[in-house]
């Protein structure tokens, strides 16, 4: 693809920068394409975590999390190392700070769980975080939430397991796990920006995972244009208006160029 055009040879970034130019509201959803730029591996691309790995999913399975200590220790020596602790922003994270300074973004819905749109600039209070967020532990049994790094001392200093420090619980990340239910305010709130928009744009996600990706359905379905930026084809992308295929962290910075 030439930039030019869409996936179908249709109007392409300059078409889908004029609907951003038009809309009064602009609701994003970022997947993991929009972090990858920053040194984040995403799960199921081709140099995917799952994909080179595929033991790895039982560490993002809830079940196998709960009953195998093994995992869990597994899961916390992975945390340790996690490539987000030293991840910065990109260009796309960067680009989607200019679309909210220009007044026109009603949410930020993100499947990321590494807070580098907060570390962008994006406001919190837009940010929706629909798979949570790995920089706090939450207890599965009292639902106490603290900040990773105070786990994450704790096992530095040998516990390979560190337990909830007011329940005894399991901890894990406060991320959500397959098997694990979204929070259903978090949910709720998605589900109003999609259909309360001119404009849904998605951003470097596959758009395979569910309810997350059911948001496009909802805002075509309320009669907004759909805008798909991803590096490979999508479930949704007849269902767009402009499908651009290709780095997110090229093409998002000229959707926004002159907003």
């Amino acid at each position: 693809m030439d930039g030019d055009m869409d996936a179908d040879g249709g109007p392409g970034v300059a078409g889908a920068a004029d609907l951003l130019a038009r809309a009064e509201r602009v609701t994003v959803l970022t997947g993991a394409g929009v972090s990858t730029d920053s040194g984040i591996p995403d799960f199921r691309g081709p140099q995917g975590v799952w994909t080179r790995n595929p033991a790895a999913e039982r560490l993002s399975t809830l079940q196998a999390y709960v009953e195998d200590p093994e995992v869990r220790r597994e899961a916390w020596r992975q945390r340790a190392v996690h490539p987000i602790w030293g991840a910065r922003p990109g260009a796309a994270h960067a680009a989607l700070v200019d679309l909210e300074r220009s007044g026109r973004l009603v949410a930020l819905l993100t499947q990321n769980i590494d807070e580098l749109h907060q570390a962008a600039g994006s406001s919190p209070e837009l940010v929706v975080e629909l798979h949570g967020t790995m920089h706090h532990t939450q207890c599965l049994s009292c639902g106490a939430r603290a900040p990773m790094g105070e786990a994450l001392e704790r096992v530095a200093a040998g516990e390979d397991d560190p337990p909830c420090p007011h329940c005894g619980g399991i901890l894990k990340s406060a991320t959500i796990s397959f098997g694990q239910e979204l929070d259903a305010g978090v949910l709720m709130r998605a589900r109003q920006a999609a259909v309360d928009t001119d404009v849904l744009l998605a951003v470097g996600t596959s758009l395979g995972v569910h309810p997350a990706a059911g948001v496009v359905d909802l805002a075509a379905a309320a009669g907004a244009a759909v805008v798909i930026v991803n590096g490979e084809p999508t479930p949704y992308d007849d269902v767009a208006t402009v499908v651009l295929r290709g780095g997110v962290g090229e093409i998002l910075p000229r959707l926004v160029a002159g907003l």
